[in-house]
């Protein structure tokens, strides 16, 4: 798969570079090996936290392998508009366990995902959560829904999540209209949105007391603190600094994978 978090696009850069700097015979060999050791701290942390981790189910290592196999450059769409799925888009290993085990530091019972792609952070958190515990699961894309949902009724933890196709703050409206409350909210889906879903939450009774809320990319491949960025980028950018600057949270931002910002109400 390509490099899609800050570690593994450094980790491929300096690899490349390291590459070309060794076939410069007269290059100061001090400096290649200073490069390589630069390029070996960046390519073997990843790996390193995988083999350190506990190791994931086997519903959630079925889920991935049936992902990698699928032809992710089909073009699916939402209504009018185009959306590219990509296999890279899975959670992971190390992201799947931290899920879990913030869930069972929390002792949350309901939890609200906000973007679920095949549902490999879906079925994670229902596997924390405690035989009656539910996790509903927003998806725009009925394709990418239909072929988690396969997956979650293979899976022991399958039968606690419920998939909720249509747009997210469609969805959350109606929850919120039905009394809805959850401990636990994680957020992984259009970047642009990332402010809507918040202030929802925030401004609505979805989110429990003292419940959490967890966005997923918030360093987006180190586009918000570098000069050449995307869309996606900018609109990270924007969630972080609202969200540094809004005196209703607390929060911290950690850099696992593509980065995830833990939120609590104040």
């Amino acid at each position: 798969m390509r490099p899609v978090t800050p570690v593994g696009i450094l980790a491929a850069k300096l690899e490349s570079l390291t590459q070309k700097v060794a076939q410069i015979e007269h290059l100061d060999p001090a400096f290649k090996a200073e490069l390589h050791q630069a390029y070996e701290l960046a390519n073997g942390l990843d790996p390193y936290l995988d083999r350190c981790t506990t190791p994931e189910s086997p519903a959630l290592a079925a889920l991935v392998e049936r992902t990698q196999s699928e032809d992710w450059n089909k073009r699916f769409t939402d209504g009018e508009t185009v959306r590219h799925l990509e296999q890279e888009m899975v959670s992971g290993h190390v992201e799947g366990q931290f899920l879990k085990f913030l869930i069972h530091l929390t002792q949350a019972r309901r939890v609200l995902e906000i973007g679920m792609f095949t549902g490999y952070s879906a079925l994670a958190m229902a596997e924390a959560l405690p035989a009656d515990g539910q996790v509903i699961a927003c998806e725009v894309d009925t394709y990418a829904a239909e072929f988690a949902q396969r997956c979650f009724n293979e899976s022991p933890a399958g039968h606690k999540i419920s998939v909720k196709v249509a747009p997210a703050l469609e969805t959350m409206q109606q929850l919120a209209a039905n009394g809805e409350v959850f401990d636990l909210v994680f957020i992984d889906a259009d970047k642009a949105g990332y402010l809507d879903y918040l202030n929802l939450l925030l401004t609505t009774g979805l989110l429990a007391p003292n419940g959490s809320i967890y966005a997923d990319n918030t360093l987006m491949q180190g586009q918000p603190y570098v000069s050449e960025t995307t869309p996606n980028g900018i609109a990270i950018a924007n969630f972080n600094q609202a969200v540094a600057d809004d005196p209703r949270v607390e929060q911290v931002l950690i850099p696992l994978r593509d980065g995830i910002t833990l939120i609590r109400r104040v």
